[in-house]
C-alpha cells in the first residue's frame, strides 16, 4: 500500500479543502484500487449522477485521475473517474499527442462518499485494462468547490499552470500486481 500527499497547484488555491491524500489500496490480478481522501470537503461541488458510462470532459468539474506508463516510455494512459460514476480512459502516443480512447472490456468502478469534515472517493480500474508490469504513475484530481472555485491536485507540479500530463507528474512507481 502506498500513500501520496497531493499538492494544490499554487495558481489555483482551493476554497476550503485543506489537503488531499491518495492511497493505492490494492493491485492484484483483478483490480487497481485507489482512494482519495479530501479534508474539509463541505464545500465540494459534485457532478450529477450519470451511472457507469464513458464520458468526455469529466475534468471540467470534480474528477479523479490516474496516469500510467511503462518506465522510460513516451506513451501513457490517462484514466478519468468521476463522482457521477462517469469515466473515461485515453491512450497517448507522447506528451498530449496521439490521443485515442482506450478499449476496455470491463468498466472501472467509482464510489464517492461525501461529507463536511472529509470526503472519500474510491476508484477501481480493472487489471485486465492495464499492463502487468511495473508502471510510472501520476495520481491527481480536480476539485470544484462552491462558486466555481477549482483546484488542481498532484504529487508534483512543474509548470506555472496545472498540467497533469507533464512527465514530472508521474512521480510514483506502481509495482507489478500481487497474486490474488
Amino acid at each position: 500500500m502506498q500513500t501520496h500527499e497531493l499538492i494544490a497547484h499554487p495558481a489555483f488555491p482551493p476554497l476550503a479543502v485543506s489537503s488531499v491524500e491518495a492511497r493505492v489500496l490494492q493491485r492484484d490480478s483483478q483490480w487497481l484500487r485507489v482512494r482519495w481522501r479530501i479534508e474539509n470537503a463541505g464545500r465540494l461541488v459534485l457532478p450529477p449522477f450519470v451511472g457507469r458510462k464513458r464520458r468526455d470532459e469529466l475534468w471540467k468539474t470534480s474528477c479523479f485521475e490516474i496516469f500510467l506508463k511503462e518506465p522510460g516510455a513516451q506513451s501513457y494512459t490517462e484514466w478519468n473517474l468521476s463522482p457521477s460514476e462517469g469515466w473515461n480512459a485515453y491512450d497517448f502516443e507522447d506528451y498530449r499527442e496521439g490521443m485515442r480512447k482506450r478499449h476496455v472490456s470491463r468498466f472501472p468502478d467509482c464510489t464517492m462518499r461525501p461529507g463536511k469534515a472529509f470526503a472519500v472517493f474510491d476508484g477501481a480500474i480493472p487489471a485486465s485494462t492495464i499492463s502487468d508490469d511495473e508502471q510510472e504513475m501520476g495520481i491527481t484530481c480536480v476539485l470544484e468547490e462552491e462558486g466555481g472555485v477549482k483546484s488542481f491536485w498532484a504529487m508534483k507540479h512543474a509548470k506555472d499552470q496545472p498540467d497533469f500530463h507533464d512527465p514530472a507528474c508521474f512521480a510514483a512507481r506502481l509495482a507489478a500486481p500481487s497474486a490474488a
